[in-house]
């Protein structure tokens, strides 16, 4: 009956949207990326990178949107790096994007150092505000789960639909996705694997540090170590679990946001009084990793992800 109440409480469904929002974004990315051929593993550090990025950028004086815009060509800054080495210089996609994790991770808070020396605790940020939606926010149970959101998640609903139609209804996705299926087709035509290639680690790596960004600009308010938690990994099984599909995906990041949703109520109740609070946290990930065992089984990896190109190659 504690997990049916649950279940059926706007609060819940309003969590749920609010924690999937920042995987919705940083999925999408590594999305673009893999389609494009190329696995990016820099996803964690890129995230960081675009929370302190765009957290330091409004704190500094700058408007939200400003800040948001600062995480996302920080994102791309770092995107364009891994892109130069793994494309043209054909370096292990695996080392690298484990390299930009690490050069993410640690520049952001060595800037966070160097910034704030003297901070004892992290100083915050009004962050985006829920925004009212005459008519829409004021409903019954649908008012307070759906529409009671800060635009951020919004505009992470709205990139789903966005890399959907580009994916599938452009020159450009098509591009993209023979990039990471057939490139050799892809320079019959006259295009250039390269700057299709790091376009689209560029664009993908934006979203990342987008999705960090509303870590610290819609959800938390101020930047701290390990903010991001694993969830750039979280976001790389979600590709998987979404067969490469923005569409499944977003149903992988949802699922994921209500079992962490879940398991934070469930330590709230008389439930979590006799269980060790550590199991409750190992729920979401236990789960998450059944469904993508389960789903990944059917999956169709584009057939040139991780594979070199090198121009006039057949």
């Amino acid at each position: 009956m504690e997990i049916l109440d649950i279940l059926l409480s706007a609060s819940f469904w309003a969590a749920v949207l609010r924690i999937a929002s920042p995987l919705i974004f940083a999925t999408m990315g590594e999305l673009i990326c893999e389609r494009a051929g190329v696995l990016n593993l820099g996803i964690e550090g890129i995230m960081v990178a675009g929370a302190f990025a765009g957290w330091m950028a409004v704190y500094a004086g700058l408007g939200l949107w400003p800040g948001l815009l600062v995480a996302l060509l920080t994102g791309m800054a770092f995107g364009a790096l891994h892109g130069l080495l793994t494309v043209p210089f054909g370096l292990s996609q695996h080392v690298v994007g484990l390299g930009i994790t690490m050069l993410a991770t640690s520049s952001a808070y060595y800037a966070y150092r160097l910034s704030l020396p003297e901070v004892t605790s992290p100083p915050r940020i009004e962050p985006f505000q829920p925004l009212h939606i005459p008519g829409l926010s004021d409903l019954p149970f649908f008012g307070e789960a759906l529409f009671s959101q800060t635009a951020l998640t919004y505009l992470a609903f709205a990139t789903v639909i966005v890399v959907a139609l580009v994916l599938y209804r452009t020159p450009l996705g098509l591009a993209l996705r023979a990039a990471g299926e057939n490139p050799s087709a892809v320079e019959a035509q006259g295009l250039s694997v390269a700057a299709i290639r790091i376009g689209a680690v560029m664009a993908g790596s934006g979203l990342m540090a987008v999705g960090g960004a509303f870590l610290t600009m819609s959800a938390f308010s101020s930047f701290f170590f390990e903010m991001v938690n694993g969830r750039g990994w979280i976001c790389i099984a979600l590709v998987v679990f979404g067969a490469w599909r923005p569409g499944k995906a977003l149903i992988g990041a949802l699922l994921f946001a209500a079992f962490d949703a879940l398991q934070i109520r469930l330590q709230q109740t008389p439930l979590g009084a006799d269980i060790p609070y550590q199991v409750f946290l190992m729920v979401p990930y236990a789960l998450s990793i059944l469904a993508l065992v389960l789903m990944s089984r059917r999956a169709e990896v584009p057939a040139a992800l991780m594979t070199p190109f090198n121009r006039g190659e057949r």
